[in-house]
């Protein structure tokens, strides 16, 4: 019998347990087959503890059924294999949706006690900064969605798109092709947002554009009509859009429903098929993102992750895309970096991880002194999914 996730005590997730779970074996019609097996009180030091600092409430809710669904499924993978270096992998999720003084405390609470062998997060850029003052140097900290570049903490490990790869090629296409040369950005405020702009406005000018309006919009604000007054008198060709989660939902919603939508180009970098279920079929129209993972990507990795995805959680689980697909692609990375160094050590790991190749749903990856390298893809949103344009 499978047991629940454990999940910490800084938050509750923003759905009914079961939607987190359906289908898995006992929830739902998903398959029955092997399943990872999740920490209860009493630590088996003979296992691998993973705290997984995921979103479960707030904006970034959204993405949380996706990426524990994700976890699972690749713990699951590397048990059937015998574990990492011989250890069976272990969970415990933690919200990072609520206040974030409550998120670190958890987490230094988790290092004091030994209470796990490894942290890893898909949350936004701000958790990870305030975590890395208390995990980084005592644990390995891996971090896997987009964000903003330029982590060199020792002690943690980011594997996600950054803006040279994502935003750069993305904007020189719309200027190239859609002849796009008046740009407003738009973004939550917060870190991710604030460093993208800095680097987005450098490469708009190499495009040959200009940013025309600017602004940041409190996380969780669900009132746009400010803004799109502003965006309306401002008449860019193309509004950058780096809200994340819900926050982008509402604003794409409001910015379609205004009329905007039919005249005026989106770009968006931290979306995915989800948070395009959430701004709807109607609301889509001239709608594009740039991103290293689309589920419609038509690759072999990709086919296997998601009839296996589909498989373990069945056919109406929740759509996975980029961020919760992250979570996957971590413990792929991590694996392979384990077993490159021959360790789960803090510092033979952290070596090992800067320069390695893993294969995960994007198919091989390279990790180059620390960075990332992949595949970039540039989408439309087509009603309820994404058409893919071209390879960046």
């Amino acid at each position: 019998m499978l047991s629940l996730p454990q999940f910490g005590k800084s938050g509750a997730p923003s759905m009914p347990p079961e939607w987190l779970l359906k289908g898995l074996p006992g929830f739902g019609t998903g398959s029955s087959g092997p399943a990872p097996r999740l920490f209860r009180e009493r630590r088996d030091r003979k296992k691998l503890r993973i705290a997984n600092f995921v979103g479960l409430s707030g904006p970034s809710g959204i993405w949380g059924p996706a990426s524990i669904n994700s976890t699972l499924l690749g713990i699951s993978e590397i048990n059937r294999r015998g574990g990492i270096l011989g250890r069976e992998i272990e969970v415990a999720f933690h919200d990072t949706g609520g206040d974030i003084n409550d998120v670190t405390r958890t987490a230094s609470e988790i290092v004091a006690s030994e209470d796990a062998d490894l942290v890893m997060g898909s949350h936004i850029s701000a958790v990870r900064v305030a975590l890395r003052k208390v995990v980084a140097g005592q644990l390995p900290y891996l971090y896997t969605p987009v964000y903003e570049g330029g982590e060199r903490t020792p002690g943690v490990m980011a594997i996600g798109e950054t803006p040279g790869a994502q935003w750069r090629p993305a904007i020189e296409w719309l200027a190239n092709t859609r002849h796009a040369s008046n740009w407003y950005l738009i973004g939550s405020d917060y870190v991710w947002p604030w460093q993208s702009h800095r680097a987005i406005k450098r490469y708009i000018s190499e495009a040959g554009g200009r940013v025309v309006g600017e602004e940041f919009v409190p996380v969780g604000e669900d009132n746009h009509e400010a803004h799109l007054a502003r965006i309306r008198a401002a008449k860019p060709d193309v509004v950058l859009i780096s809200l994340i989660g819900t926050d982008s939902i509402v604003f794409n919603r409001a910015f379609a429903e205004c009329g905007l939508a039919a005249s005026t180009l989106r770009l968006a970098g931290a979306m995915d098929e989800t948070v395009l279920l959430g701004i709807g079929a109607d609301n889509s129209e001239n709608l594009f993102c740039a991103s290293g993972y689309f589920s419609c990507v038509g690759s072999r990795a990709n086919d296997d992750f998601l009839n296996r995805y589909r498989a373990m959680f069945g056919a109406n689980a929740p759509p996975v895309g980029s961020v919760g697909q992250s979570n996957y692609e971590g413990l792929c990375f991590l694996e392979a970096a384990a077993g490159c160094a021959g360790s789960l050590s803090l510092w033979p790991l952290l070596s090992a991880a800067r320069n390695i190749v893993y294969m995960g749903a994007r198919g091989p990856v390279t990790m180059r002194n620390g960075r990332a390298e992949m595949p970039m893809y540039l989408a439309e949103a087509d009603g309820l999914d994404f058409k893919l344009i071209k390879t960046l």
